[in-house]
């Protein structure tokens, strides 16, 4: 894998913790010049971070920006593979169409496409997706698991227990899952996950598994049309959220939770997602796309169906609806 210079020596910055790095050492370790090196660390200075030059020792970090770029999330990484490929963009049209290129193009496991902004974010349904800027987690992760493509649409699932655990090891307040995709808080959606295959016919090439997060929204950053129904981990915990520490957290559990699945099939992953469930044990109302059933959820079956009681004692597995919780 070719280095990125610039990532690579912002990286170092981080590493140093307040130390000087020697700009020479460095262009000598990757045989550029002084002036590379400086030209990096205007570059730095543009985008906001805070660098001192100390006279024949070197540059020194002081400050860090709110970016969500490869150096601010690796410094917290623990994950073997996944997110140490990272590609960031300030702004594009949706991360999910990178990955799906990306993938195809032979993107190793684990590589993230994140982006500052998207100007045309989506959904499940494609349905649009506000993606403020520099607010919120607009990511898509590509894996390679060792599952059959039926398998794969329960990496939704996992997906969704890892952003729970996550939220609650970094944020410290108790977040739901609504099948099949939504993180709640209260009652109001924070997060949506999309997951898409690329697969031959026995075997999964690649799984894309897009995430869209409502981290440091204040209520005005969101569209008048969904202010009733969206929040923030910033709204609900009054705190502004380290997003990058939240990203490396996630990474971490998707990683764990996939390799469960792989190695130990979908039952703890079953039993850990419908304890997190804001829709087991619930009277609903499941809207598809020909027709309405409405019963009580028992819970999600190993194909990761959601599984309702009709009033008349039948059981549906349910692959695809919008879900409304009667109160």
């Amino acid at each position: 894998m070719t280095i990125n210079v610039k990532n690579e020596l912002l990286k170092r910055l981080f590493e140093a913790n307040g130390s000087p790095i020697s700009g020479q050492e460095f262009a000598d370790e990757f045989g550029l010049s002084r002036t590379a090196i400086w030209k990096y660390i205007k570059e730095f200075e543009e985008e906001g971070y805070g660098i001192t030059s100390i006279r024949k020792k070197g540059y020194v970090l002081t400050h860090s920006p709110d970016r969500v770029n490869a150096a601010n999330i690796q410094k917290h990484l623990k994950t073997k593979m996944y997110g140490h490929n990272i590609t960031y963009y300030e702004s594009c049209s949706t991360t999910q169409t990178i990955a799906h290129d990306d993938a195809q193009s032979g993107a190793p496991d684990g590589t993230l496409i994140i982006a500052e902004e998207q100007t045309a974010g989506k959904g499940r349904l494609a349905r649009p997706w506000s993606s403020a800027a520099r607010k919120g987690i607009w990511m898509s992760l590509i894996i390679r698991p060792s599952l059959m493509p039926q398998q794969a649409p329960q990496m939704t699932l996992v997906a969704a227990v890892a952003i729970v655990r996550a939220i609650e090891e970094v944020v410290k307040i108790e977040a739901t899952i609504k099948w099949p995709n939504d993180i709640m808080i209260k009652g109001k959606k924070i997060t949506g996950i999309l997951t898409e295959l690329q697969s031959d016919p026995d075997r999964v090439k690649a799984i894309i598994i897009g995430i869209g997060m409502n981290i440091n929204h204040d209520m005005e950053d969101f569209p008048e049309e969904i202010q009733s129904i969206a929040t923030s981990l910033k709204l609900e915990s009054g705190e502004t959220i380290d997003r990058s520490r939240l990203i490396a957290e996630i990474l971490s559990f998707l990683e764990l939770y996939t390799h469960m699945y792989e190695k130990h099939g979908f039952s703890p992953i079953k039993l850990l997602w419908e304890g997190y469930s804001n829709t087991a044990g619930k009277r609903i109302k499941a809207v598809m796309l020909n027709e309405t059933i409405e019963g009580v959820a028992l819970g999600i079956s190993e194909d990761g169906l959601l599984e309702v009681k009709q009033d008349d004692g039948s059981i549906r597995g349910i692959y695809s609806a919008d879900i409304i919780v009667e109160k």
